[in-house]
């Protein structure tokens, strides 16, 4: 099978009728959320910033085959604007938890929504285009802010073999 087979049907919804689409592809039997991602678009210029990506199995549970696949993707900005779908796919509830983690995406009936990835102290969202590369945390990194010789900031010298 094909990459592109595996890929699937693709769609773009606004972010308002998310819930209805998802809603909608369960009912078809998309019985099966697959994965759930988020794409941050700040270095092409693209409003909204961010796209949130759904991705949606049907299964024929009697032998077992691949009927479709869907590819949903929803544009949206840093306000919550999406409804949770733990609801329709317990998994979502992590995977919702990694994109606001991670890009801070939040969801509008989530409001309390904990890290999955990285720790409490942690500032900021680590996958976002805008965030700083060699941005100090609190519990990362020597307190000097000299990065040489620490463990986590090596540098990786080439070296030269055979002359």
């Amino acid at each position: 099978m094909s990459a592109a087979s595996m890929r699937g049907e693709v769609r773009s919804v606004p972010a308002a009728g998310a819930r209805a689409a998802l809603e909608g592809l369960k009912a078809e039997g998309y019985g099966m959320l697959v994965d759930m991602t988020c794409v941050d678009y700040l270095p092409m210029g693209k409003t909204p910033r961010f796209d949130v990506i759904y991705r949606v199995a049907k299964f024929d549970l009697e032998g077992g085959h691949d009927k479709g696949r869907v590819e949903l993707h929803c544009a949206v900005g840093v306000e919550p604007v999406l409804r949770s779908a733990a609801d329709l796919w317990p998994i979502a509830d992590w995977l919702e938890r990694e994109i606001w983690d991670m890009y801070g995406v939040g969801f509008t009936d989530r409001p309390d929504i904990k890290r999955l990835l990285m720790y409490e102290e942690f500032v900021g969202h680590a996958l976002r285009k805008d965030y700083p590369i060699a941005k100090r945390q609190p519990l990362i990194g020597p307190k000097s802010g000299d990065k040489s010789g620490s463990p986590s900031f090596n540098i990786v010298k080439p070296t030269v073999t055979g002359e």
